[in-house]
C-alpha cells in the first residue's frame, strides 16, 4: 500500500480554508505565497495521483497580486481571499475549456463563467487547477481509457471514487485545502468517503449551479466542496447562502460549533435490495453506538427507499447519457463518439432501450420526495454507509469493461447515495471510520429538505467527540 501526501512545513502547513484565509487576512502569510506552495504540493503529487485536468499557475498567479494588492488597499474581498483551490472540469470558466472528462471532442474556450464558478470567485478563492472526474460525470469513479485512473493518496492502487475524484485526492493529500465538486449520484459523498474527507450535498437549489445542470428535467445535480473540516464546509455554504440566499429553503446562516439538539436517528445497512459489506455494516452499526454515547435515540430500521427506485435511477441517468450523444454534434468537427468509453455508451444503448419504463421512471422518482419528507416527520437523520464495501482497487470498475457487467458492479457500491440525488435532500459524509486495511469509510447522514443546519451541527459533534482520520498521521 503506497500512501502519500504533501503536507510539511510550508505555508500552507495543515491549514484547512479557513485557517488559511485568517492567516492571509491577517498577514501572516501572502495570497503568492498560498498559491505557490499549492502549485508545489500538486507537482509533487500529481505524477502518482493522476488528479488534474487542466493547470492554470498563470492565471492563479496573477490572482493571487491582485488579492494582495487588494489586501495592502484595505479594499473588501472576500471571506476565502487568497486561498488556493480547485475548480471541477464540468464548469465553466470563461477563457478556458470544459472537457467534461471526455475525449469525444475537443473543447474550445468557454465565452462566460458559469453561475457556480462566479459565486465561487465571489468568495476570494484563486482556482490554480481544474480537476479531473469520470466521463461526464457518470461513474463512480474516475478511470480514463486513455489518462487513466484518478487515485487515492490513502492508496495509489485504488480509486479516489468519482465523479468529483481529482478534487478530492488532491485535497486528501493536502494540496489545496478545499475543492469544488459536484453532486448527481454521489460524487461529492463518494469521494469524501474514499480518501476521509467531509462531502456535504446540499439541498437541491441551495447553491448557484450551472445552466445546464438546472435544466435537467429531474434536478439531480447540487454543487459544492470536498474539504478536510467541518468548518470549511460550514463557512462555504454561509458564504454561498450571502452571494446567493436560497428561496423557499431554510436558511443555514452561520453554524460554528456543535448542537446541544438531541435527535432521533434511523439507521440503514441495506438499500434498494442491496446491503452493505459485512465490515462496513459493522463499522455503520459502530457509529449508532457512538451516536447514542452521546446521548442521541437511534434505531436501525428499513430503509425509506423504494425497491426498484435503483432501476428508475439508472432509466433516467441512462437518458442523460442519450443526450450527450444525440446533442454531440453541437461540439462540431471535432465530435467522434467512438471516443467515448463503454459506461456512456451502454447507458445510452440502455436508455433507448428503456424509453417504455421512462415516464412510469420519472413519475415514481419525482414522488420520492414526499416519501422522504414523510420520513423525516419521524427521524431527524437517518445514519447509512456512504458506499456499500471498501474503496475498489484501479481496474474494478474500468469503464472498457463490458457494459452490464460495470454498471452491477456500480450500482451495488453506490446503493445509498442517489437517493438524496432523486429527492434533493441534503446528506454529509464523514470520515469517521476505517476500514481494517486503514482505509477510510465514509459514514452518511441525511436529512429533510433545507436542514443542512442540523447536519453540520451533528458533524461538528461527531468530528469533536471522535475526530477524523488524518493521512499525515498515519
Amino acid at each position: 500500500m503506497e500512501r502519500l501526501h504533501t503536507f510539511t512545513d510550508d505555508a500552507l502547513g495543515d491549514l484547512d480554508a479557513v485557517g488559511v484565509a485568517e492567516a492571509i487576512a491577517a498577514g501572516e502569510l501572502s495570497a503568492q505565497e498560498a498559491v505557490e506552495a499549492a502549485i508545489d504540493r500538486i507537482e509533487r503529487v500529481d505524477g502518482a495521483l493522476n488528479a488534474v485536468a487542466l493547470r492554470m499557475y498563470d492565471q492563479a498567479r496573477d490572482q493571487a497580486r491582485d488579492v494582495a494588492r487588494d489586501l495592502a488597499r484595505h479594499q473588501r474581498t472576500g471571506a476565502f481571499a487568497g486561498v488556493p483551490t480547485l475548480i471541477k472540469d464540468n464548469v465553466d470558466l470563461v477563457g478556458l475549456p470544459t472537457q467534461h472528462g471526455t475525449d469525444a471532442y475537443v473543447a474550445t474556450n468557454a465565452r462566460r463563467t458559469g453561475d457556480f464558478a462566479q459565486m465561487f470567485l465571489t468568495t476570494g478563492v484563486i482556482p490554480v487547477a481544474k480537476s479531473r472526474l469520470s466521463e461526464y460525470g457518470f461513474s463512480g469513479t474516475a478511470e480514463h481509457p486513455r489518462l487513466g485512473a484518478v487515485r487515492s493518496p490513502w492508496d495509489t492502487a485504488r480509486v479516489a471514487g468519482a465523479s468529483s475524484a481529482g478534487s478530492a485526492a488532491l485535497v486528501a493529500a493536502g494540496a489545496v485545502p478545499f475543492a469544488h465538486g459536484n453532486d448527481g449520484g454521489g460524487s461529492i459523498r463518494i469521494p469524501a468517503s474514499v480518501n476521509g474527507l467531509v462531502g456535504l450535498k446540499p439541498s437541491r437549489d441551495r447553491v448557484a449551479q450551472d445552466a445546464y445542470f438546472r435544466l435537467m428535467p429531474i434536478r439531480l445535480v447540487a454543487d459544492g466542496v470536498l474539504t478536510r473540516t467541518v468548518r470549511d464546509t460550514a463557512a462555504f455554504l454561509r458564504e454561498a447562502e450571502l452571494i446567493k440566499p436560497a428561496s423557499g429553503l431554510r436558511p443555514i446562516g452561520d453554524i460554528g460549533g456543535p448542537s446541544r439538539r438531541r435527535l432521533r436517528i434511523a439507521v440503514c445497512t441495506s438499500a434498494d435490495g442491496r446491503s452493505a459489506s459485512p465490515e462496513v455494516s459493522d463499522l455503520t452499526l459502530k457509529t449508532a453506538r457512538q451516536l447514542e454515547e452521546l446521548g442521541h435515540r437511534v434505531e436501525e430500521v428499513e430503509p425509506p427507499v423504494p425497491t426498484g427506485i435503483g432501476v428508475d435511477f439508472v432509466t433516467y441517468w441512462s437518458l442523460l447519457a442519450n443526450l450527450v450523444i444525440r446533442s454531440g454534434g453541437l461540439h462540431g468537427s471535432t465530435w467522434d463518439a467512438t471516443k467515448l468509453d463503454n459506461l456512456t455508451i451502454g447507458l445510452a444503448h440502455y436508455s433507448t432501450r428503456s424509453v417504455r419504463r421512462l415516464p412510469g421512471a420519472v413519475r415514481r422518482l419525482q414522488q420520492a420526495r414526499a416519501l422522504a419528507e414523510e420520513f423525516h416527520q419521524t427521524y431527524d437523520a437517518v445514519l447509512t454507509p456512504t458506499v456499500a464495501a471498501e474503496t475498489p482497487e484501479v481496474g474494478h470498475l474500468d469503464p472498457t469493461q463490458d457494459f452490464e457487467e460495470i454498471l452491477d458492479r456500480l450500482m451495488a457500491w453506490v446503493a445509498f447515495t442517489p437517493w438524496q440525488n432523486i429527492t434533493g435532500l441534503p446528506a454529509v459524509s464523514l470520515p469517521l471510520q476505517t476500514t481494517a486495511r486503514g482505509l477510510p469509510q465514509g459514514m452518511m447522514f441525511g436529512a429533510g429538505i433545507g436542514r443542512e443546519g442540523l447536519l453540520l451541527g451533528l458533524s461538528y459533534e461527531l468530528e469533536e467527540a471522535f475526530g477524523f482520520a488524518r493521512i499525515q498521521d498515519s
